[in-house]
Formats: C-alpha cells, structure tokens, sequence
C-alpha cells in the first residue's frame, strides 16, 4: 500500500502526533516562554503556512537542516546550492542516491522532503548565492546557513546586513531584520549561532576569531616530508607545476585527482610513509575537514531549535553562540559575543585617517587592510567616481585619480563609498587627513 505521494504508508510520517508535539509548546503558556508569546493556534499556522524560511546549502548540514525544520513545524522553505551530488556525499547526506549523482542537491533534496512530508513545501534553487538579489532575500522571515566557507558567510551576512533600514536618528526599523542562525562543524566540532543584524554581534564583527587555514612549509614537504599529508601537498604544489606546466589542478576532475594520488604515493614509499590514498588526497587538495555526520546531526537540531524559538518566541533564543566539542566526550558551551564597534558590515561609517600627502592609490591599500576588500572601487559622497574597476571604460577614465593627491579629491571629513565584488555591502567611509 502506498501514500499519496508515492512512498510507502508504513515510511509516510505520523503527522498528527508531529502536530501534538508541537502544539503543547504553542497551546499554553510556559515559564521558559518569551514576554510576547501569547498561546494561539494561528501560530502554528503561521508557521506551518506564511512564515518562510531560506536554508543556504543542501549538503550534509544542509540535509539535516531541512529534515529538522520540517520536523518542528516549518512548511514554506526554499533551499538554494550551486553544487550537484557526488558519490562521497552519500555517506552523510541522506536525502540522496546512488540514482541521484550528478544531479542538483537542491533539487533532489527539496523533491525528497516534499515527499516525505505532507505540509512541506520545499522550493528549490539550483544557483551561487551571489546570483540571487537583495529582493530574493528580503522575502524571507528567517534564514539559515549550512555553509561550508567563511567567504559564503561573510557575503550572505553582509547582503542581510545591507536590507537594514534606519530612522532619522540612526535606529534600525525592527521590520527590516531577517534573523541569520547560522551552523558549522568541522569534524567532531561544530556550533551555531544566531545573528541578529544591526542589533547582536554579525559574522563579520567577529572574523578575527577564525584560525587561518592550515600551510606547509616548503622546506617541509620538499625536504623531510613526515606524514602522508606532507607527500600529497608536495605533489601538488612542485611536481604538478614541474610535470604539467600551465594546467590548472582541478579538484574536481578524477583525473587530476588520482594523478597526484599516485605520484604521492611514490614518494610515501621512498620516506617509508604509509597513508596515502585516493580519499586523502582529495583532502588535501580540498583543504578538507572529515564531515561526520552526528555532529551534523546536533549542529542542525540546535539551529532547527533556534529558529522555532525566535519565531513562535515559545522560549527565550540563544544568546548568541554554542560551541560543541565532541573528540573527547561531550562538551558545548555559550558564549554572548559582542558587537564590534568598529565592524564595516554592521557598524557606523568607518573613519579612514591617512596623511595630507597620500594619493587614492594609498587609501586603497589602506581600505584593503582595514577591511579585506581588495578589489575595491570608490565613490565620492555625491556617489561621482573616484575609481572603478569596472566597467572598462570608467576603469581608464578614473585611473589617472590613483596618483593624484587626496587633498585634491576630497576634502577632510568627506564621506566615500566603497565597493567591492566580494561583499554585496556598500561599506561608508570618513577620511580624515593627519
């Protein structure tokens, strides 16, 4: 016997004892409940039906973030991801098939939930965040993040960022915020926090916290390898250059992949290293932290929980950051990180003081210093351009302003705009001559 989506009855979800679950947190008041909460059954229509959820990234945080969401009630959720299924995500990523490699994980996860749940609606969108406007995102009630990059959280936190409205005394308007809860693991570690723009601390505000990816010396690898990570790395960093000269090692091609996996295993054998093999070379060259999928599993739980709270306010939300440690036993922690005062993406105009003598070329190394923007284009106050990269041909007009002096650009106090291709987010600037 089968369902009415295909699947058989006996896998078909109970959905009225999902429902029961749900409504004895949203039928009556609790002690653990927000201020505003008042008991209501339109609630759980309103979150079953109006409140709509974006979920960046079907992968294995992705896929159980979409399985949790559903769980607790959400039922409008779109997923958006750029990448299709290979076959070493099957372990993890549950929503998918042998039978679905090579397809769109935002498609064949939003098909799966879709039939799995009879009050989900899933809209997929098979696309790079970046394809998608400031309109597309200010759709949404909440947003969640299952990304697997600092660059993708930065540029999602500073489009959210960038919705904020403001009064005339500088107090963000409450309806132009989109809650982000954003989930990271890495290994037997993960956490998640919630981001409240313009009010609680935003990724960017705490991106020194991140330790920098992890390089080998060269003298290293090239002259006392010790481990099979030293020999892969060699591999692709000297011996491909020496070997295949002016061909780009493309991670995603088996070819390329298995080519360094042999001659790394050469040279393993030649230092009486053992290790090497197809699944770490890819690591390697990846930069790849082993995914496991429980901690996926707790990492996304937590954050389904999150945006449950913030949404019904059925309890107080997570104030603002947990931590798991789960190598050695179970540990998780919460931290309230605060605002930086001084952040580009969430705080005030940046005050840029540089000297009278200094030309616009100066500035913009100091702008990629302060800020990481390092393909910046600048405007003045009036939004004239001082200098753009692109297109072309105002690329060649304003490339004599790069030596001029700024006393001859701006005066002190002027305000200046910035933009670059890797944030969405018109950073303001104040410049002071010293």
């Amino acid at each position: 016997q089968r369902s009415h989506c295909g699947i058989p009855a006996a896998m078909e979800p109970a959905t009225s004892n999902l429902w029961l679950h749900i409504d004895r947190l949203l039928h009556r008041s609790s002690p653990m409940a927000g201020s505003d909460f008042e008991p209501s059954p339109e609630i759980k229509e309103f979150l079953r039906s109006t409140c709509r959820v974006l979920v960046v990234g079907a992968g294995g945080l992705g896929c159980e973030l979409l399985k949790d969401l559903v769980h607790v009630g959400f039922g409008n959720i779109d997923v958006i991801d750029m990448d299709t299924i290979e076959l070493s995500n099957l372990n993890r990523q549950f929503l998918f098939r042998k039978a679905d490699v090579k397809q769109p994980k935002a498609e064949i996860a939003a098909k799966f939930v879709n039939q799995r749940f009879r009050h989900a609606h899933i809209t997929p969108h098979f696309a790079r965040i970046e394809d998608r406007d400031a309109e597309f995102y200010r759709r949404f009630n909440v947003i969640v993040l299952g990304l697997d990059s600092i660059g993708a959280r930065r540029w999602m936190n500073a489009m959210i960022c960038s919705l904020l409205e403001y009064d005339d005394e500088g107090n963000v308007d409450p309806s132009t915020i989109i809650p982000i809860i954003d989930g990271g693991t890495e290994g037997f570690r993960g956490h998640a926090r919630l981001i409240y723009p313009g009010m609680t601390c935003c990724f960017e505000c705490t991106l020194d916290l991140f330790p920098p990816q992890t390089r080998f010396p060269l003298c290293t690898i090239a002259e006392t390898p010790r481990n099979a990570a030293h020999c892969i790395a060699y591999v692709q960093m000297v011996q491909w250059e020496k070997e295949r000269q002016g061909e780009t090692l493309n991670a995603d091609d088996p070819e390329h992949v298995q080519w360094v996996c042999d001659r790394a295993r050469a040279r393993a054998l030649e230092f009486g290293i053992e290790g090497v093999n197809y699944s770490h070379t890819l690591g390697v060259i990846k930069n790849i932290i082993p995914a496991i999928a429980s901690t996926n599993a707790i990492i996304a739980a937590a954050c389904a929980n999150e945006a449950f709270k913030i949404v019904t306010l059925a309890s107080g939300y997570m104030k603002n950051y947990m931590t798991f440690i789960g190598d050695e036993g179970v540990n998780t922690q919460l931290v309230e990180l605060e605002r930086n005062p001084a952040c580009v993406v969430c705080g005030p105009p940046m005050q840029l003081r540089i000297g009278s003598s200094a030309t616009l070329a100066d500035l913009l190394q100091l702008i990629a210093a302060r800020t990481g923007l390092e393909s910046a284009s600048v405007s003045d106050g009036a939004g004239r351009p001082l200098y753009w990269r692109k297109p072309a041909a105002i690329e060649e007009s304003t490339r004599e302003n790069l030596t001029k002096p700024l006393t001859v650009l701006l005066t002190p106090g002027s305000r200046i705009a910035v933009t670059d291709p890797s944030s969405p987010k018109t950073v303001q600037c104040t410049v002071q001559f010293e």
